[in-house]
């Protein structure tokens, strides 16, 4: 069976206007069907667990709404205005999505991701990580699909 990089970027937004959202249900819904790239967490500890939190969600009920009924993007969000205490207000989602575009990695994976794409580690590099992250991903995919 084949599996799958993740390519939606954590800059991406659907509906909602929630940033990363999109993205964490791509990776959640492939790996609960078993086709996530085990390079990938469905559920990671960084902007997928942010936007969980900032959204007033868990983890737990998230992965199974949608290992149960293999939603569509669309029915995902409904199913994300549906839940009790969801934070989905104008401030709410402006916060978290300034949260996503300003977050910075650590040294190591900056220069990691950096290395592996063949760009300096320089004023010249992108500075946050949704873009680095990016670049990591089309890495992957070129490395595994494309080479």
């Amino acid at each position: 069976m084949a599996t799958f990089i993740p390519l939606i970027s954590s800059g991406t937004a659907g509906p909602l206007g929630v940033l990363h959202l999109p993205r964490l249900w791509l990776k959640v819904s492939l790996e609960c069907s078993g086709k996530l790239d085990s390079r990938y967490p469905g559920v990671g500890r960084g902007y997928d667990m942010m936007t969980i939190n900032a959204l007033g969600l868990s983890a737990d009920p998230v992965v199974a709404f949608i290992k149960a009924k293999k939603p569509t993007y669309p029915q995902f969000e409904a199913w994300v205005k549906a839940q009790p205490g969801a934070k989905l207000d104008k401030a709410s989602i402006d916060a978290h999505n300034a949260a996503v575009l300003g977050y910075i990695h650590d040294d190591e994976t900056r220069q990691g991701i950096l290395a592996n794409n063949g760009l300096p580690d320089d004023a010249s590099a992108p500075k946050d990580a949704g873009h680095r992250n990016d670049l990591d991903s089309w890495q992957e995919f070129h490395d595994a699909e494309l080479k």
